[in-house]
């Protein structure tokens, strides 16, 4: 029994994280190549700055701004530096490689910002209290009706 509990907290665990993210996709595509600069681009920092943007933004939603202390100067701060991270990033850092893309798929840069935003959720995931926070409804479900549906009672 301890292990079909843990085998479903695993399988749990798994489903909420963002998938694993290659810090180098392969370069014979120019949208995953420009992903990959992105992605490659940024320092520990930018990753927890880009976190803090995503969080901001969940936390505009109307049925949870009321659990969120963020406040208007805060957003506006935010949404600052992470103008000027991503125009450092397309001009800068990854100017060739968002050239190259845009050649070949108009909708390149959405694709290649999704790598931005799995490494921005990531960088959330990572840290273990929101683990704890996010897996704490294990303490809550039923595990013998989940068991026998896998013993297939």
């Amino acid at each position: 029994m301890k292990k079909t509990i843990k085998s479903l907290l695993i399988i749990t665990s798994l489903a909420i994280t963002i998938p694993a993210i290659s810090e180098t996709p392969p370069t014979a595509n120019p949208v995953a190549s420009l992903g990959g600069c992105l992605v490659d681009s940024l320092d520990g920092k930018e990753r927890k700055q880009l976190a803090k943007w995503i969080f901001f933004a969940i936390a505009a939603h109307p049925e949870i701004k009321q659990f969120s202390k963020v406040t208007e100067k805060d957003v506006e701060d935010t949404d600052k530096s992470v103008g000027a991270l991503i125009t450092r990033l397309l001009t800068v850092d990854c100017a060739d490689k968002f050239k190259a893309a845009q050649k070949v798929d108009r909708t390149a840069l959405p694709k290649a910002f999704r790598l931005v935003g799995e490494v921005a959720m990531k960088e959330l995931m990572q840290d273990k209290s929101v683990t704890s926070s996010i897996t704490g409804y294990a303490r809550y479900i039923d595990k013998d009706k989940i068991n026998a549906l896998m013993k297939g009672k």
